[in-house]
């Protein structure tokens, strides 16, 4: 069955955003289009779950069919569906999930066969965590400093939860930490 790995990039002060919602300084373009990191990471993923947040990101909904890097099926969590379902392909779908984050992972899990799951989004990464839903918490650390933003983990219900480090990969300028979450469901 696939395992669950919730993460994403954040600042070395804890933040997923800058104070104007920007993450632009959180990425290293070198190190995520076409490097074997990237590659890695496309061949391990077999379903994505997606907050409504980050699902709105790209402006314009149809581009995920044909450019996004995980052409898999995408499982979006939100209280309302958008009228419009954007396109799809052959491998990429989109489910989008009113009935919280435990019903998304599974669909996911079940979408993903022996892959992947990958959890992406600041609300459904503690959502996640939360639930004891994540086998894995994946961050990638950028060296940079925000000051203030979006912070990833200022959660008081994350209390308890306890990690293992099973990898550490430099990714360009950026430091890939892995973690196994210990206290899963």
């Amino acid at each position: 069955m696939a395992t669950v790995h919730a993460g994403m990039s954040m600042s070395l002060d804890g933040f997923v955003a800058d104070r104007h919602g920007g993450t632009a300084r959180l990425s290293d373009s070198a190190a995520s289009t076409g490097s074997e990191w990237m590659t890695d990471l496309i061949r391990e993923t077999g379903a994505v779950v997606l907050g409504r947040r980050s699902y709105a990101m790209a402006e314009d909904p149809d581009w995920y069919a044909g450019n996004y890097e995980f052409q898999v099926p995408i499982f979006v969590v939100t209280h309302t569906p958008p009228a419009d379902l954007p396109a799809q392909n052959e491998n990429l779908t989109f489910t989008f999930v009113t009935d919280g984050i435990a019903s998304a992972v599974e669909q996911a899990r079940a979408a993903a066969g022996e892959r992947a799951v990958k959890v992406i989004g600041t609300s459904v990464v503690r959502q996640t965590l939360r639930a004891r839903l994540a086998d894995e918490l994946h961050v990638l650390l950028a060296p940079v400093l925000l000051g203030a933003g979006l912070p990833l983990f200022g959660d008081p219900d994350l209390d308890g939860v306890t990690l293992r480090r099973i990898g550490l990969r430099e990714v360009g300028l950026v430091t890939e930490l892995r973690f196994q979450v210990l206290n899963p469901l």
